[in-house]
């Protein structure tokens, strides 16, 4: 199915731009990824087009955790696959904050490796680990190019 493959194609995708981040933080190509999110708008394309393909999407309700757990429960392939496609755009744009932002307050990129590992499986707990990070090199309230 044509969902499916598209889901493949950024769920893999992804993969490639996070290894891009971790191993050639300084690279020219690492730089323009970081420098504007190409790869986030490129993931709202799918994002898009799941949204445009499952039903009920824009009636759900937010309000409650019981009536997310049951839109999840009852969500089509396409809605599920949106909602991933999400996670993976925001993640990655945090990301990529992170790392310019480590560069700009000079943190050498081995402290960056277990924040951006985390960011990546995680989420927030590397947003976490990066102000730890910040404040045990005590750049935290430091300003930035």
């Amino acid at each position: 199915m044509l969902y499916e493959t598209i889901f493949n194609f950024f769920n893999s995708g992804i993969l490639l731009f996070w290894l891009i981040l971790l191993v050639f933080p300084k690279k020219g190509f690492t730089q323009r990824i970081i420098a504007f999110p190409w790869v986030p708008l490129a993931i709202a394309i799918g994002y898009v087009y799941f949204l445009s393909t499952t039903k009920g999407t824009f009636s759900a309700d937010f309000s409650s955790l019981s009536s997310l757990t049951e839109m999840f429960q009852n969500a089509e392939p396409q809605g599920v696959a949106a909602g991933w496609l999400h996670y993976l755009a925001f993640d990655f744009w945090l990301g990529c904050w992170m790392l310019k932002n480590s560069q700009e307050k000079a943190i050498k990129h081995l402290w960056m490796i277990l924040p951006l590992l985390c960011t990546f499986m995680l989420g927030p707990v590397g947003v976490l680990i990066y102000t730890l990070v910040l404040m045990t090199q005590k750049k935290l309230f430091t300003k930035t190019i």
